[in-house]
Protein backbone atom coordinates (compact mmCIF):
# COMPACT_ATOMS: atom_id res chain seq x y z
CA UNK A 1 0.00 0.00 0.00
CA UNK A 2 1.26 3.51 -0.80
CA UNK A 3 -1.30 5.51 1.23
CA UNK A 4 -2.00 5.33 4.97
CA UNK A 5 -4.54 7.75 6.46
CA UNK A 6 -4.66 6.49 10.05
CA UNK A 7 -1.72 6.13 12.44
CA UNK A 8 -0.55 7.24 15.87
CA UNK A 9 2.74 8.43 17.37
CA UNK A 10 4.03 9.07 20.89
CA UNK A 11 2.18 12.40 20.72
CA UNK A 12 -0.85 10.30 21.71
CA UNK A 13 -0.82 6.53 22.32
CA UNK A 14 1.63 5.20 19.74
CA UNK A 15 5.10 3.82 20.49
CA UNK A 16 7.11 5.63 17.78
CA UNK A 17 8.13 9.27 17.81
CA UNK A 18 6.64 11.20 14.86
CA UNK A 19 9.93 11.31 12.94
CA UNK A 20 10.52 7.60 13.49
CA UNK A 21 6.98 6.82 12.39
CA UNK A 22 7.46 8.76 9.15
CA UNK A 23 10.76 6.99 8.49
CA UNK A 24 9.17 3.58 9.09
CA UNK A 25 6.25 4.41 6.83
CA UNK A 26 8.58 5.53 4.06
CA UNK A 27 10.65 2.38 4.42
CA UNK A 28 7.49 0.32 4.02
CA UNK A 29 6.57 2.06 0.78
CA UNK A 30 4.02 4.56 2.09
CA UNK A 31 4.15 7.77 0.08
CA UNK A 32 1.02 9.56 1.34
CA UNK A 33 0.73 9.54 5.12
CA UNK A 34 -1.64 11.20 7.60
CA UNK A 35 -0.55 11.36 11.21
CA UNK A 36 -3.85 11.14 13.13
CA UNK A 37 -2.98 11.30 16.80
CA UNK A 38 -5.82 11.33 19.31
CA UNK A 39 -7.03 14.85 20.10
CA UNK A 40 -3.67 16.51 19.42
CA UNK A 41 -1.57 17.93 16.60
CA UNK A 42 1.54 18.08 18.78
CA UNK A 43 3.41 15.60 16.58
CA UNK A 44 2.72 17.30 13.24
CA UNK A 45 5.69 19.74 13.14
CA UNK A 46 8.20 16.94 13.77
CA UNK A 47 6.47 14.66 11.27
CA UNK A 48 6.38 17.37 8.59
CA UNK A 49 10.07 18.08 9.06
CA UNK A 50 10.87 14.36 8.76
CA UNK A 51 8.71 13.96 5.65
CA UNK A 52 10.53 16.85 3.97
CA UNK A 53 13.67 14.70 3.83
CA UNK A 54 12.06 12.66 1.01
CA UNK A 55 10.80 14.62 -2.00
CA UNK A 56 8.27 11.92 -2.90
CA UNK A 57 6.75 11.68 0.58
CA UNK A 58 3.54 13.64 1.22
CA UNK A 59 2.45 14.19 4.82
CA UNK A 60 -1.20 15.09 5.35
CA UNK A 61 -2.18 17.08 8.41
CA UNK A 62 -4.43 14.80 10.42
CA UNK A 63 -6.14 14.26 13.76
CA UNK A 64 -8.53 11.76 15.36
CA UNK A 65 -11.02 13.67 17.49
CA UNK A 66 -12.96 12.03 20.32
CA UNK A 67 -16.65 12.87 20.68
CA UNK A 68 -19.91 11.38 21.87
CA UNK A 69 -23.04 10.18 20.10
CA UNK A 70 -25.80 7.84 21.23
CA UNK A 71 -24.20 7.33 24.63
CA UNK A 72 -20.91 6.09 23.14
CA UNK A 73 -17.49 7.52 22.42
CA UNK A 74 -17.05 8.06 18.68
CA UNK A 75 -13.93 9.04 16.73
CA UNK A 76 -13.80 11.26 13.65
CA UNK A 77 -10.76 11.75 11.44
CA UNK A 78 -9.85 15.17 10.05
CA UNK A 79 -7.47 15.64 7.10
CA UNK A 80 -5.79 18.47 5.24
CA UNK A 81 -6.84 21.15 7.71
CA UNK A 82 -5.06 24.38 8.54
CA UNK A 83 -3.01 23.56 11.68
CA UNK A 84 -3.35 27.15 12.89
CA UNK A 85 -7.14 27.26 12.53
CA UNK A 86 -8.58 28.94 15.67
CA UNK A 87 -11.49 26.49 15.98
CA UNK A 88 -9.13 23.50 15.93
CA UNK A 89 -6.66 25.03 18.37
CA UNK A 90 -9.47 25.82 20.82
CA UNK A 91 -10.92 22.31 20.54
CA UNK A 92 -7.50 20.70 21.02
CA UNK A 93 -6.87 22.84 24.08
CA UNK A 94 -10.20 21.81 25.60
CA UNK A 95 -9.56 18.15 24.81
CA UNK A 96 -6.07 18.43 26.28
CA UNK A 97 -7.52 19.44 29.65
CA UNK A 98 -10.28 16.86 29.34
CA UNK A 99 -7.80 14.06 28.70
CA UNK A 100 -5.81 14.98 31.82
CA UNK A 101 -9.00 14.90 33.89
CA UNK A 102 -9.91 11.57 32.30
CA UNK A 103 -6.48 10.08 33.04
CA UNK A 104 -6.67 11.19 36.66
CA UNK A 105 -10.12 9.62 36.97
CA UNK A 106 -8.88 6.33 35.49
CA UNK A 107 -6.03 6.38 38.00
CA UNK A 108 -8.44 6.97 40.89
CA UNK A 109 -10.74 4.17 39.80
CA UNK A 110 -7.91 1.66 39.48
CA UNK A 111 -6.45 2.73 42.83
CA UNK A 112 -9.84 2.18 44.46
CA UNK A 113 -9.73 -1.39 43.14
CA UNK A 114 -6.41 -2.13 44.80
CA UNK A 115 -4.02 -0.92 42.11
CA UNK A 116 -2.35 2.13 43.69
CA UNK A 117 -0.02 4.39 41.73
CA UNK A 118 -1.83 3.79 38.44
CA UNK A 119 -1.79 7.40 37.27
CA UNK A 120 1.90 7.94 38.08
CA UNK A 121 2.76 4.53 36.65
CA UNK A 122 0.89 5.24 33.40
CA UNK A 123 2.65 8.58 33.08
CA UNK A 124 6.03 6.88 33.59
CA UNK A 125 5.17 4.29 30.93
CA UNK A 126 4.23 7.10 28.56
CA UNK A 127 7.39 9.13 29.19
CA UNK A 128 9.54 6.03 28.66
CA UNK A 129 8.43 6.19 25.02
CA UNK A 130 9.32 9.88 24.65
CA UNK A 131 8.63 13.28 26.14
CA UNK A 132 4.98 14.28 25.82
CA UNK A 133 2.91 17.08 27.26
CA UNK A 134 -0.28 15.12 26.71
CA UNK A 135 -2.09 12.98 29.25
CA UNK A 136 -1.40 9.24 29.48
CA UNK A 137 -3.96 7.17 27.57
CA UNK A 138 -5.42 3.74 28.25
CA UNK A 139 -2.54 1.86 26.55
CA UNK A 140 -0.16 3.53 29.02
CA UNK A 141 -2.36 2.40 31.90
CA UNK A 142 -2.28 -1.07 30.39
CA UNK A 143 1.52 -1.00 30.37
CA UNK A 144 1.49 0.02 34.05
CA UNK A 145 -0.86 -2.83 34.93
CA UNK A 146 1.45 -5.30 33.19
CA UNK A 147 4.59 -3.94 34.86
CA UNK A 148 2.91 -3.93 38.27
CA UNK A 149 1.88 -7.56 37.85
CA UNK A 150 -1.86 -6.94 37.93
CA UNK A 151 -2.36 -8.51 34.48
CA UNK A 152 -0.32 -10.71 32.17
CA UNK A 153 -0.45 -8.49 29.08
CA UNK A 154 -2.15 -5.53 27.43
CA UNK A 155 -4.95 -7.72 26.14
CA UNK A 156 -5.91 -8.81 29.64
CA UNK A 157 -5.67 -5.21 30.85
CA UNK A 158 -8.28 -4.12 28.34
CA UNK A 159 -10.49 -7.18 28.84
CA UNK A 160 -10.60 -6.74 32.61
CA UNK A 161 -10.15 -3.05 33.29
CA UNK A 162 -9.78 -0.67 30.34
CA UNK A 163 -11.92 -1.83 27.43
CA UNK A 164 -15.34 -0.57 26.39
CA UNK A 165 -17.75 -0.64 29.33
CA UNK A 166 -15.01 -1.51 31.84
CA UNK A 167 -13.88 0.46 34.88
CA UNK A 168 -11.28 2.47 32.99
CA UNK A 169 -13.53 3.37 30.08
CA UNK A 170 -14.15 6.99 31.14
CA UNK A 171 -16.28 8.76 28.52
CA UNK A 172 -16.71 12.21 30.00
CA UNK A 173 -15.14 15.42 28.71
CA UNK A 174 -15.78 14.81 24.99
CA UNK A 175 -17.70 17.16 22.65
CA UNK A 176 -20.70 15.88 20.72
CA UNK A 177 -20.34 14.39 17.24
CA UNK A 178 -21.92 17.51 15.73
CA UNK A 179 -19.49 19.76 17.63
CA UNK A 180 -16.44 17.75 16.58
CA UNK A 181 -17.46 17.77 12.92
CA UNK A 182 -18.21 21.50 13.10
CA UNK A 183 -14.73 22.14 14.49
CA UNK A 184 -13.10 20.25 11.64
CA UNK A 185 -15.30 21.92 9.02
CA UNK A 186 -14.40 25.35 10.40
CA UNK A 187 -10.73 24.36 10.10
CA UNK A 188 -11.09 23.41 6.43
CA UNK A 189 -10.77 19.66 6.92
CA UNK A 190 -11.99 16.66 5.00
CA UNK A 191 -13.74 14.49 7.58
CA UNK A 192 -14.13 10.71 7.83
CA UNK A 193 -15.96 8.61 10.42
CA UNK A 194 -13.35 6.36 12.01
CA UNK A 195 -13.72 2.54 12.27
CA UNK A 196 -17.55 2.37 12.36
CA UNK A 197 -17.53 -1.38 13.07
CA UNK A 198 -15.65 -0.93 16.34
CA UNK A 199 -18.66 0.61 18.03
CA UNK A 200 -20.92 -1.91 19.74
CA UNK A 201 -23.98 -0.88 17.74
CA UNK A 202 -26.80 -2.72 16.09
CA UNK A 203 -27.10 -2.42 12.31
CA UNK A 204 -29.90 0.10 12.75
CA UNK A 205 -27.97 2.26 15.22
CA UNK A 206 -24.89 2.23 12.99
CA UNK A 207 -26.99 3.53 10.09
CA UNK A 208 -28.34 6.28 12.36
CA UNK A 209 -24.77 7.19 13.30
CA UNK A 210 -23.78 7.50 9.64
CA UNK A 211 -26.86 9.63 8.96
CA UNK A 212 -26.07 11.89 11.93
CA UNK A 213 -22.46 12.20 10.74
CA UNK A 214 -23.62 13.25 7.27
CA UNK A 215 -26.14 15.69 8.69
CA UNK A 216 -23.33 17.28 10.73
CA UNK A 217 -21.31 17.74 7.53
CA UNK A 218 -19.02 14.71 7.35
CA UNK A 219 -17.52 13.66 4.03
CA UNK A 220 -16.33 10.06 4.28
CA UNK A 221 -16.38 6.67 5.91
CA UNK A 222 -13.32 4.71 7.04
CA UNK A 223 -14.24 1.53 5.19
CA UNK A 224 -10.90 -0.19 5.90
CA UNK A 225 -9.20 -0.19 9.32
CA UNK A 226 -6.14 -2.42 9.37
CA UNK A 227 -6.88 -6.10 8.95
CA UNK A 228 -10.49 -5.93 10.05
CA UNK A 229 -12.59 -8.94 8.95
CA UNK A 230 -13.47 -8.91 5.27
CA UNK A 231 -17.20 -9.07 6.01
CA UNK A 232 -16.92 -5.77 7.91
CA UNK A 233 -15.32 -4.18 4.88
CA UNK A 234 -18.25 -5.44 2.83
CA UNK A 235 -20.81 -4.02 5.26
CA UNK A 236 -19.14 -0.60 5.31
CA UNK A 237 -18.72 -0.57 1.53
CA UNK A 238 -22.48 -1.06 1.18
CA UNK A 239 -23.08 1.87 3.54
CA UNK A 240 -20.63 4.09 1.64
CA UNK A 241 -22.36 3.33 -1.67
CA UNK A 242 -25.84 3.79 -0.22
CA UNK A 243 -25.07 7.14 1.41
CA UNK A 244 -22.79 8.39 -1.38
CA UNK A 245 -19.77 8.88 0.86
CA UNK A 246 -16.11 9.13 0.07
CA UNK A 247 -14.04 6.38 1.68
CA UNK A 248 -10.81 6.36 3.65
CA UNK A 249 -8.52 3.56 4.78
CA UNK A 250 -5.57 3.17 7.08
CA UNK A 251 -3.59 0.83 9.26
CA UNK A 252 -4.57 2.46 12.59
CA UNK A 253 -0.93 1.83 13.49
CA UNK A 254 0.05 2.19 17.15
CA UNK A 255 2.92 -0.28 17.40
CA UNK A 256 4.46 -2.93 15.17
CA UNK A 257 2.33 -6.08 15.35
CA UNK A 258 0.75 -8.78 13.23
CA UNK A 259 -2.50 -6.78 13.12
CA UNK A 260 -1.21 -3.24 12.76
CA UNK A 261 1.68 -2.15 10.59
CA UNK A 262 2.14 1.03 8.60
CA UNK A 263 0.71 0.74 5.10
CA UNK A 264 -0.93 -2.60 5.88
CA UNK A 265 -4.69 -2.92 5.46
CA UNK A 266 -7.18 -4.83 3.36
CA UNK A 267 -7.78 -3.78 -0.28
CA UNK A 268 -10.35 -1.07 -0.98
CA UNK A 269 -13.15 -2.06 -3.38
CA UNK A 270 -12.32 -0.49 -6.72
CA UNK A 271 -15.69 1.19 -7.28
CA UNK A 272 -15.55 3.35 -4.14
CA UNK A 273 -14.54 7.06 -4.40
CA UNK A 274 -11.36 7.72 -2.44
CA UNK A 275 -11.07 10.59 0.01
CA UNK A 276 -7.30 10.30 -0.50
CA UNK A 277 -7.70 11.41 -4.11
CA UNK A 278 -9.14 14.72 -2.91
CA UNK A 279 -6.22 15.17 -0.52
CA UNK A 280 -3.63 14.44 -3.20
CA UNK A 281 -5.26 16.88 -5.61
CA UNK A 282 -5.18 19.61 -2.98
CA UNK A 283 -1.67 18.81 -1.78
CA UNK A 284 -3.10 17.86 1.58
CA UNK A 285 -3.07 21.48 2.72
CA UNK A 286 -6.10 23.10 1.11
CA UNK A 287 -9.67 22.71 2.43
CA UNK A 288 -12.66 21.60 0.40
CA UNK A 289 -13.84 24.28 -2.03
CA UNK A 290 -16.58 25.21 0.43
CA UNK A 291 -15.51 23.99 3.89
CA UNK A 292 -18.96 24.78 5.32
CA UNK A 293 -20.79 22.57 2.85
CA UNK A 294 -21.34 18.84 3.06
CA UNK A 295 -20.95 16.70 -0.07
CA UNK A 296 -23.97 15.55 -2.04
CA UNK A 297 -24.91 12.55 0.08
CA UNK A 298 -28.18 10.83 0.86
CA UNK A 299 -29.56 10.80 4.37
CA UNK A 300 -31.85 7.86 5.15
Amino acid sequence: MHIDLHCHSTASDGVLAPADLVARAYGRGVRVLALTDHDTIEGLPEAMQAAAAWPDMQLISGIELSCTWGGATIHVLGYGFRPDAPALLKAVEDLHHGRWSRAEEIGRRLADKGMPGAFVGAREAQMALGDSGNAPARPHFADFLVRAGHVADRGEAFRKWLGAGKLGDVKQHWPTLAEAVATLKASGAWISLAHPMMYDFTRSKRRKLVAAFIEAGGHGLEVINGLQPAEQTGTLSVLAREFGLLVSAGSDFHAPSDWSELGMYRPIPEDLPLLAARLKLSGGLQPPADPTAAPDVAVH
